[in-house]
């Protein structure tokens, strides 16, 4: 009798530990959702000091250079220029105001592009999608990535305005080496606060956007010059939150 009860003890205690090699995994996602969702209202208010974009840059900075610093300063939306906001919507998301955090149209195009090349040149991003990536995530181009950044562009659409992801944007997007948020590159590129960008000048800003470190480098390409024409024709079209 003893041994039967060890042998059934011994079963339970099995099964037990099949449940939780299924059910751990699965609370671990769970957590880890939660935690971005207590972020993310926790964002809805109050403007974040750093971003992991932030911290890796600054991470890869000090490995060259002990002492190196961000180029960084958080302004509110009404301290920076309507030409900014109306190019980066123009140049990264004409649909900001219609979508719910992911455009599908510009997703599926994405997809077909990728799947020309065989490889994933471009993920059909929104605002927010940046927005979450920037603030949580990392640069690395994956599917899996891809979905976490949908997920968390779902909350920041449920708990935020379409004003408070676009500010919390502007603020955090990278714009060069080491230059994160439009004041710090209004005054890296243009020796001017974020307040006075003219329209050339901010059309020139969002089209730098998808590739900063390489533009930082490379401001006179045809490229960009044809690009910023082009953003600059389109931005007075773009509708931002007021």
């Amino acid at each position: 009798m003893a041994s039967k009860s060890r042998k059934g003890a011994a079963t339970t205690g099995g099964r037990r530990w099949i449940k939780w090699i299924f059910l751990g995994p699965l609370l671990l996602v769970l957590l880890v959702q939660l935690y971005f969702f207590a972020m993310v209202c926790w964002y809805s208010t109050f403007d974040p000091g750093s971003t992991s974009f932030m911290r890796q840059q600054l991470s890869e900075l000090r490995d060259k250079k002990p002492d190196a610093t961000l180029k960084h300063e958080w302004v509110p939306y009404e301290r920076i220029s309507l030409h900014l906001k109306r190019a980066v919507v123009a140049s990264e998301d004409a649909n900001f105001n219609e979508h719910g955090g992911v455009d599908w149209e510009a997703l599926e195009r994405a997809y077909e592009r990728n799947n020309r090349r065989s490889k994933v040149v471009g993920g059909g991003s929104t605002i927010t999608q940046q927005l979450a990536k920037n603030l949580f995530l990392s640069g690395s181009r994956s599917y899996l990535r891809k979905g976490q950044e949908m997920v968390i562009a779902f909350m920041l659409e449920t708990v935020m305005s379409k004003r408070r992801i676009l500010e919390l944007y502007l603020n955090v997007a990278e714009f060069g080496r080491g230059v994160f948020g439009a004041e710090a590159a209004a005054r890296y590129y243009y020796k001017k606060p974020a307040a006075k960008l003219g329209q050339t000048e901010a059309a020139r800003l969002a089209v730098m956007l998808p590739n900063p470190r390489y533009y930082d480098k490379h401001r006179s390409t045809n490229y960009l010059q044809r690009r910023t024409n082009a953003i600059a024709r389109q931005m007075r079209f773009a509708e931002v939150p007021g």
